[in-house]
């Protein structure tokens, strides 16, 4: 069974790498639509795979560290593409999370990657 819990999270950022002119490399802002998939068995007695309260829970401190913050300032982010955005939060949740089984983020309503883990 597959279940999924989204945040949302405003931050800003800039893209160091990009070429000369690009309008990314700007200081700029997102609100960031981040979708923690997680798979599993549904437990018998409970009926569900996990509680959405503990998700939210194993993902509010890294939620704390994103929203309304700089995201070039984060350690492992002074490069914040979506792509590296998503390893990130993979790398900081799924130890919280075990049954993480993909991160999706929207950078924009109509912009964003999914990231499935290492492999």
């Amino acid at each position: 069974m597959n279940l999924f819990r989204v945040f949302t999270i405003e931050a800003a950022h800039r893209l160091p790498n990009v070429p000369a002119g690009h309008k990314c490399a700007r200081l700029h802002g997102h609100s960031f639509r981040i979708e923690l998939h997680l798979r599993g068995t549904v437990d018998a007695h409970t009926g569900w795979v996990m509680d959405f309260a503990d998700v939210r829970a194993a993902f509010q401190p890294v939620y704390d560290q994103l929203d309304h913050h700089y995201l070039n300032d984060i350690p492992g982010l002074e490069n914040p593409t979506s792509e590296n955005l998503a390893r990130w939060v993979w790398a900081q949740t799924h130890p919280r999370l075990p049954l993480l089984h993909k991160v999706i983020i929207h950078e924009t309503c109509t912009s964003g990657c999914e990231y499935q883990g290492p492999r």
